[in-house]
């Protein structure tokens, strides 16, 4: 993998449309808050369908992308309650075993969304295909790729505001990646 290559291919479609991600950014964190995160996973997808659109496409991203596909809201819905839960659980238990299992969704899940949305998969097939691209070899390169999301979600997450510039950032870089994982998985 050049992860060059991708962090460059990121960044350059995060700046080509770098107002329209703003601003589907900003509309994205809003509706997660005011639906009490009741939304967010739903409109998660659309959020990832959209970058990928502007990444491969060139395709500018649109507010209204979020709310396009709200026939996942119902198993994306129960799949991110079952995995507060575990986390949750894995918190009661002892501090480690929360972030154990937190690490391991972020790693088996991290191109769940896109696969949903881009190849109109189920939420077991997509995680099925999810956990086969993340552990396609070289494993070292989802590693790489998953530690530079989680690092640039936490360095944004823990700024104000700059979260708006880290998570496109971030979903750019990893669109990236995920289609070139794509071709070694089929």
């Amino acid at each position: 993998m050049d992860l060059q290559k991708h962090l460059e291919q990121g960044w350059n479609t995060f700046i080509r449309f770098i107002g329209p991600t703003l601003l589907l950014t900003l509309v994205f964190f809003a509706v997660s808050v005011f639906s009490l995160g009741i939304l967010a996973p739903v409109t998660s997808a659309g959020y990832f369908q959209s970058l990928l659109r502007a990444h491969r496409d060139g395709r500018c991203p649109e507010v209204k992308d979020l709310f396009s596909y709200m026939a996942l809201f119902l198993p994306l819905f129960l799949f991110g309650l079952v995995s507060f839960l575990a986390i949750l659980l894995g918190f009661i238990l002892l501090v480690l075993p929360g972030f154990a299992v937190m690490i391991l969704l972020c790693f088996a899940c991290l191109y769940l969304l896109p696969l949903m949305t881009d190849k109109n998969m189920g939420l077991v097939d997509g995680l099925k295909k999810s956990w086969d691209m993340a552990m396609a070899p070289p494993v070292g390169d989802h590693i790489i790729i998953t530690v530079v999301y989680i690092g640039l979600i936490s360095v944004g997450g823990s700024l104000p505001f700059v979260i708006l510039l880290a998570q496109p950032l971030a979903t750019c870089i990893v669109i990236s990646f995920y289609q070139e994982r794509l071709k070694v998985v089929e």
